[in-house]
């Protein structure tokens, strides 16, 4: 009970994270955090709440969220304090297509030569810097060309490690939720790294005559992401954002004592997904009024 109240807590302000207007006046999006290995071959490598995750395989590393473009000395700098070379990431993913997680991708990609892989919808926006984002529009930064068209479904494999690519649109047209699995003291972990379920103010879920939706479609992709979500099979509950899982808040309990443990969080997984489909929906139907 304790868990999902203080999940409560958390969520109340999930509707304003994520928004790019807040890069200026959220301390937490560039205050480095000491990185962790979470489970098996993954680890921690971001900011207090901008996430950043290192998966890594004998035969190179992905990394996911390049996050803004002053976070890449910050996740260089947390890959090599965990030992492992910044060199040795062969593919970069994220989460979507907003600038607090893929404006440093061209800045890494050149420091890396890593493959650069995004679900569709998202395409556009990370090759026009930002430019064609259908709400932030003039939040650009330096584009960067895409390797790999990903799709709904597509898996990502490397060295033994196999992500999939799950279409969880609403919050972008490509905003992408991974999925995978590790291993820890011989248990077989199912991971989720949630893209974003946020409503941003200003969306426009309801196509009027006077203004349209945001995008065409964007309330039946928030429906389809809410379905989505809520099959995926999760024991490891992770975010875009370390608001999303109450990370620090779960690192406190580590440092007293606690184990890997703490990550596993299915009820707080599905907790999270209902309060964020409830939020969605009162928003549609406040709209629709």
């Amino acid at each position: 009970m304790i868990r999902l109240i203080g999940t409560g807590l958390i969520l109340t302000t999930l509707m304003l994270i994520g928004s790019p207007l807040q890069a200026q006046t959220d301390p937490a999006w560039t205050t480095p955090l000491a990185p962790f290995r979470i489970a098996g071959n993954l680890y921690y490598v971001g900011s207090k709440d901008l996430a950043s995750y290192l998966i890594v395989t004998p035969t190179g590393d992905i990394l996911i969220n390049s996050n803004l473009d002053s976070s890449v000395p910050l996740i260089r700098k947390s890959v090599e304090q965990l030992g492992f070379k910044f060199a040795d990431i062969k593919i970069l993913l994220i989460s979507h297509s907003h600038f607090d997680h893929d404006a440093g991708s061209a800045e890494l990609i050149r420091q890396t030569g890593a493959r650069y892989m995004v679900m569709d919808g998202d395409v556009s926006v990370v090759e026009s810097g930002g430019a064609t984002d259908f709400a932030y529009g003039k939040d650009t930064y330096a584009p960067a060309k895409v390797d790999r068209v990903l799709h709904d479904g597509d898996a990502v494999k490397l060295g033994g490690t196999v992500l999939v690519a799950h279409k969880t649109a609403g919050h972008t047209r490509g905003c992408t939720t991974w999925t995978l699995q590790v291993t820890e003291a011989g248990q077989p972990l199912n991971v989720v790294i949630v893209g974003s379920w946020n409503v941003n103010p200003g969306w426009r879920l309801v196509d009027r005559p006077e203004q349209a939706a945001s995008y065409p479609g964007i309330a039946d992709d928030y429906r389809r992401t809410f379905a989505t979500l809520k099959r995926l099979p999760c024991d490891i509950f992770l975010g875009a954002h370390g608001g999303y899982f109450g990370m620090l808040a779960k690192l406190r309990r580590i440092k007293a004592g606690e184990t890997y443990k703490v990550w596993i969080d299915p009820q707080g997984y599905q907790a999270a997904v209902a309060e964020r489909e409830q939020a969605f929906e009162k928003e549609l139907k406040r709209q629709e009024q």
